[in-house]
């Protein structure tokens, strides 16, 4: 499909890589050039030399794309054009139950290093939950975009019409624009996200709360689901009256911030630089995502426990044939630039608003007290396990807690 072509409407879009891609891709896989490695590090330094070894022999000798390939067009992939920016997106509309209320759209945003990939095991068990032993009155209507910048989506469009980063509120008038105009949603959605996709759905909350419009027709976010806590509350912590749990919690994260946030300083300044290296290496854009997984999962030190191989590759695939690795990084600095990381003062989100806590995160979880300067908590769920790629290490338990913090709001009840 070409660029110039415009899809005013969802254009329905196959996902076919050429054989000279993966070709190319083969040949610059069989020529990586290996670097000296320190002694007995293991990932205390960044990736572990012998993992990535590993990882790359799989990749050469046992990957599949074309598999991996099908899996991706066993789900009815979209092209449309919001304004200037191109957006991908994956919807599966769920089982439809007579005399009962439509599915409930579910909006669910991914983060970095991740991808659409991090929820294509759950899409089905979510629009379908009959196949799966569970009930088909739970069913959604489950969106899966890709964020500007990442995977089939087009590189980010700022305001004025140029290329260029944007922040997650911006995104978040995107996914409105989304459900409502180009998906035609005339009934409320729910918005879910985890990394950026929790900033960028708490800003779609807050912009963008359910509210009746011409026709008296309800539309927009009616609640919100997050397992993770990344846009701040609107409040000065060195004078706000915090209690003893908020004040350990953000004395641990501090502690931990600069020993596993030295990439966002990176990409928040000089993305443009990093993003050429990313762009050029397969093996060096796979070292930069795979010691995410490693450092922000509930693996206990090896992802193999965790992630398979072809699912980490998978992944680390959507970034290398899209030409991605580079736009992805942008958010950072769009962040930045848009002054969109913290609420307004005195401000919070109102939807109802559920808090997934899964221990092994980028960072501790925040305790309830946090959680509720910003948001109208209705739900707080502490998991036994799991960490930052919730849907991908605790599938079962993240789909339990959506559906569980969902079911009363589908014949009109508070959630109180």
């Amino acid at each position: 499909m070409s660029e110039s072509t415009r899809y005013e409407t969802p254009e329905p879009f196959r996902i076919v890589v050429p054989d000279q891609q993966l070709d190319d891709l083969d040949e610059r896989l069989r020529r990586w050039k290996r670097p000296v490695a320190i002694d007995n590090a293991a990932w205390d330094y960044g990736t572990d030399p012998a993992f990535l070894r590993e990882l790359v022999d799989h990749w050469r000798y046992a990957y599949d794309w074309r598999r991996f390939e099908d899996e991706l067009n066993g789900f009815p992939n979209y092209l449309v054009d919001i304004g200037p920016q191109r957006l991908h997106f994956i919807r599966e509309p769920g089982t439809i139950v007579r005399g009962a209320p439509p599915p409930v759209p579910l909006l669910v945003t991914h983060g970095w290093p991740g991808s659409v990939v991090e929820f294509l095991h759950v899409i089905d068990t979510l629009a379908h939950p009959e196949r799966h032993g569970g009930d088909a009155l739970d069913a959604f209507d489950v969106v899966v975009p890709s964020l500007p910048g990442y995977g089939w989506s087009g590189p980010p469009v700022r305001a004025d019409g140029t290329v260029g980063p944007i922040g997650p509120r911006a995104i978040a008038g995107l996914w409105q624009r989304l459900m409502v105009e180009a998906l035609n949603y005339q009934r409320p959605y729910i918005a879910q996200g985890g990394d950026w996709g929790s900033t960028v759905s708490a800003w779609l909350a807050f912009d963008h709360p359910a509210a009746k419009g011409e026709g008296d027709v309800e539309t927009g976010c009616r609640a919100l689901h997050l397992n993770m806590m990344a846009l701040r509350p609107g409040i000065d912590e060195r004078t706000a009256d915090l209690a003893d749990e908020e004040k350990q919690w953000l004395a641990a994260a501090r502690a931990e911030r600069g020993q596993k946030t030295a990439y966002q300083r990176i990409q928040s300044t000089k993305p443009q630089t990093l993003g050429v290296s990313l762009a050029d290496s397969p093996v060096g854009l796979a070292a930069w995502i795979v010691e995410k997984f490693h450092g922000w999962s509930d693996c206990h030190g090896d992802p193999n426990t965790r992630f398979t191989m072809d699912r980490l590759l998978d992944n680390i695939m959507v970034y290398w044939f899209t030409g991605t690795a580079g736009t992805a990084t942008w958010l950072y600095r769009g962040v930045i630039e848009e002054k969109s990381l913290a609420l307004p003062a005195g401000r919070r989100v109102e939807v109802p608003t559920a808090f997934a806590a899964f221990p092994a995160d980028l960072s501790p979880p925040p305790p309830r007290a946090w959680v509720e300067r910003a948001f109208n908590l209705r739900r707080y769920t502490r998991m036994p396990s799991g960490g930052h790629f919730a849907a991908l290490e605790e599938p079962d338990r993240w789909v339990d807690d959506i559906r569980d913090f969902v079911r009363p709001m589908r014949f009109g009840a508070a959630n109180d």
